[in-house]
């Protein structure tokens, strides 16, 4: 569960940012990375964006195994525990930002405090990694305001795959018999 929530997050992240930077710059794409200021401000995205990520899948795939019968206390145990590992192991790498541990923490309130509901539609759950990528892509705020709605329906419909994979795949009873 560890590695998936953390390559999933990593994936949608990557391709999010990158291809709605890639949509906006067209042709000169390659240009950009030969500018210090922009490679920096898209690595503070690349992170933060990732957060969200991790963030958002964790909730889902917690929301998932409640409806497999496992106790909201289990589910809200073992997916901390996940995060802590998976933060843990990124550290706070240099070139995230000075605001990367404080939104990490943001992360693990979130998940602290979730109620884990079972009944909770899957898209009630991803609203972090929208405002995410809209928030801190490195793009002029004028057009970050025309592309709102087609940024946050872009992350919004790669999830998709994520959370089939993750039904198809995930046996919530195992999995909770296992975390305790």
């Amino acid at each position: 569960m560890r590695q998936f929530l953390q390559t999933r997050a990593s994936h949608i992240a990557q391709m999010t940012l990158y291809g709605y930077l890639r949509t906006r710059a067209g042709t000169r794409f390659p240009e950009l990375f030969e500018n210090d200021a922009f490679v920096a401000s898209m690595n503070i995205a690349k992170w933060h964006v990732w957060l969200a990520c991790v963030s958002d899948l964790a909730v889902h795939a917690g929301t998932v195994l409640r409806r497999g019968g496992a106790s909201a206390p289990n589910v809200g145990a073992l997916l901390r525990r996940l995060v802590d590992e998976i933060l843990a192991q990124t550290g706070t790498p240099a070139e995230a930002g000075a605001e990367f541990a404080n939104h990490a923490q943001r992360v693990r309130a979130r998940l602290a405090l979730w109620d884990w509901n079972p009944a909770l539609d899957d898209e009630a759950v991803f609203v972090e990694s929208p405002t995410a990528l809209v928030y801190w892509a490195p793009v002029v705020e004028d057009l970050k305001a025309l592309d709102e709605e087609i940024v946050r329906n872009s992350i919004r419909f790669r999830w998709h795959e994520v959370r089939r994979e993750l039904h198809k795949n995930l046996d919530a009873a195992a999995m909770t018999a296992s975390a305790q």
